[in-house]
């Protein structure tokens, strides 16, 4: 066995440069891992529809599919076709949307919010509503929000291809407050067979609601039939592959939630229940991109199953993410079948969801680093959203919140980090001495060891305490990386200067070549950050040994954040800002640091005294062993 004693000796004039270089790496690896790709597209055309290819028909499903009887080759019904009708819009006006609804497939045209712009509005005139708004409905295939069945003739009937008659005459409606309108639109066949969908919107709500009808049709649905929402959110976003990094579907059930993602480009769904069915009220299905969602929330009680689909599309800049959602709901044979859906199309906003009570929220995914979601989610959700937004209810600029709450964090964090701070001044003032030592004991490493943990106890001073602020970084700075990649406050939030955009990374220069590790883009506030590290470092750091840390973990740091949004670059930066002045304060200011002996009978044993007397011990029974031998 190798005595203890040898092992301290490599370990321990190193352990802090190596501890900080394994905090680099393990983050390094997990923003990699996380961080979305930082491709330039600013050259590309704003997207507002995708013309994706329709992927091939050999799917992969992750659950076995129950066997199903075959469906006719012709897969048009010819009773629920209808072209001589022409096609309507009508245009509905809420406080918080403008939506177009069609009666070809009685669908959602468009969808604009009114609160949020386009990520290019400033090219556009601010009176140009169309160009200045984003618009959610991803119009692939002309399809989104439809109704799906099989006859009993062993026919699909997809109402995205009927033409429906709508109930009103106008083509806009305005409604405010809490007014609300419904429009209905209805498909009659000859001999009176009805299918209505009608919508429900509310002028000061974000959740409406989507009925469906059928009557005199328990001849024609076989069985069950499903509400489908086809081709995911539309991407709104200049980097719409940094946006579709964040795109996935989620279930939700009392038991669990399910959050299903896709990494390949041949199409993969899943189905829930996995075997038999369930009530679909005891679920809710959503479908999200990087900052917007639609959820559908049945409301009435059929029993089913959900099932989720989705597949990879790789461009010129990256890798895009399609999904569709699926509700089989089993079909009444009666007169009248009715059911009803809560449909949620708006913003990702953390607070607005869990206002609803039904659990909305849990389409959004606080970090998970190393399995310590049950410490970030707290900190995340009780702490870092709520008090950026108190500040910003008074204060209108993001960047000048994030220099606050840099402030006040730090202010926080005060009394932990002032220990730390004097333990690293003594330790500069126990240099000379720790140098002599090396000098005299430079033959005998175990003996010199053994000294400087004396010279540490005799003086009161910890060799790790210096790592003290750095550790309380780690899980801010992961719940904060959460909070300002996608929480819908950052986006478009301008602060000054070249930054205009704290949700992603800001753009000081942009070279005509690619550097390793960093791309074409420099972020200034990436640069700035790693200079004040170096300064920091310059500070704190006087053992010889560690000299190289000074110039390796800026860098590292520079290329691991140039590609971060710029929210979490600022508040870095103003946290070592303010940490400088902070050991500059204590450095110059705190002339009562000096090298006094403790007292021995309050010296505590700290965990590297514990760990050299183990190895001493150790080494003295491997003496005595070889004697006997």
């Amino acid at each position: 066995m190798i005595p203890l004693i040898k092992i301290w000796k490599v370990i321990m004039d190193k352990n802090t440069t190596f501890g900080f270089i394994l905090i680099a790496v393990i983050l390094m690896v997990w923003l990699y891992l996380n961080s979305s790709p930082t491709t330039d597209q600013q050259n590309k055309k704003p997207e507002t529809t995708q013309t994706a290819a329709q992927p091939q028909a050999n799917e992969t499903k992750t659950v076995q599919p129950q066997a199903k009887p075959e469906i006719s080759k012709d897969l048009t019904d010819s009773s629920f076709v209808n072209s001589s009708i022409p096609e309507k819009v009508v245009t509905i006006e809420t406080d918080l949307a403008k939506i177009e609804l069609t009666s070809k497939g009685a669908q959602i045209r468009k969808f604009y919010l009114k609160n949020y712009k386009t990520w290019n509005y400033k090219n556009f005139d601010e009176n140009d509503f169309y160009n200045t708004h984003i618009q959610l409905i991803n119009q692939k295939n002309n399809a989104n929000l439809g109704v799906e069945f099989v006859t009993k003739g062993r026919k699909l009937v997809n109402t995205a291809d009927v033409n429906f008659k709508v109930d009103k005459n106008q083509a806009y409606y305005k409604i405010t407050g809490s007014d609300s309108i419904s429009i209905r639109f209805t498909y009659s066949t000859s001999d009176n067979k009805k299918i209505s969908q009608i919508y429900t919107f509310k002028g000061n709500d974000y959740l409406s609601r989507f009925d469906i009808e059928f009557e005199n049709m328990e001849n024609v649905i076989d069985r069950n039939y499903s509400v489908l929402w086809k081709n995911g959110i539309n991407f709104v976003e200049n980097n719409s592959v940094d946006e579709s990094a964040y795109a996935k579907t989620t279930i939700y059930s009392p038991d669990q939630t399910y959050h299903f993602e896709v990494s390949k480009e041949e199409r993969v769904s899943s189905e829930f229940p996995k075997q038999g069915t369930t009530p679909l009220a005891n679920y809710w299905v959503g479908i999200r991109n990087k900052y917007f969602t639609a959820i559908l929330d049945p409301l009435s009680q059929p029993t089913g199953t959900l099932s989720v689909s989705g597949y990879e599309e790789k461009n010129q800049y990256g890798v895009k993410k399609y999904f569709d959602l699926k509700l089989r709901a089993s079909f009444e044979q009666a007169k009248m079948h009715k059911n009803s859906y809560a449909l949620y199309i708006g913003p990702v906003d953390y607070s607005g969801l869990k206002a609803y009570g039904l659990h909305y929220e849990s389409i959004f995914e606080f970090s998970n680093f190393l399995g310590l979601g049950f410490i970030l989610r707290p900190i995340s959700e009780y702490l870092f959203m709520p008090f950026l937004r108190f500040l910003h209810s008074f204060i209108p600029n993001y960047g000048l919140v994030i220099i606050l709450f840099t402030l006040v964090l730090k202010i926080l964090l005060h009394p932990l980090t002032k220990q730390s701070l004097r333990s690293m001044k003594k330790m500069q003032l126990l240099q000379p001495m720790i140098n002599e030592l090396r000098e005299k004991y430079k033959e005998d490493q175990p003996k010199m060891q053994k000294e400087q943990m004396k010279l540490y106890s005799t003086y009161g001073v910890s060799p790790t305490g210096g790592c003290l602020p750095n550790l309380l970084q780690m899980p801010i700075l992961i719940a904060l990386y959460s909070v300002f990649s996608i929480i819908i406050d950052m986006r478009l939030a301008n602060f000054a200067f070249w930054m205009d955009n704290l949700s992603v990374p800001d753009k000081l220069i942009t070279l005509p070549f690619a550097l390793p590790l960093v791309n074409h883009t420099i972020s200034g506030l990436a640069l700035l950050m790693a200079i004040t590290m170096f300064i920091q470092q310059k500070m704190t750091i006087k053992d010889p040994t560690q000299k190289a840390m000074v110039y390796m973990m800026p860098i590292m740091m520079f290329i691991m954040f140039n590609a971060l949004p710029s929210g979490l670059n600022l508040y870095y930066l103003m946290f070592n800002f303010f940490s400088i002045a902070q050991q500059y304060y204590v450095n110059h200011r705190h002339d009562d640091i000096q090298l006094v002996p403790v007292d021995p009978s309050k010296r505590k044993q700290g965990f590297m005294s514990r760990m050299m007397e183990a190895a001493e011990k150790q080494a003295d029974m491997q003496k005595k062993t070889q004697k006997k031998k």
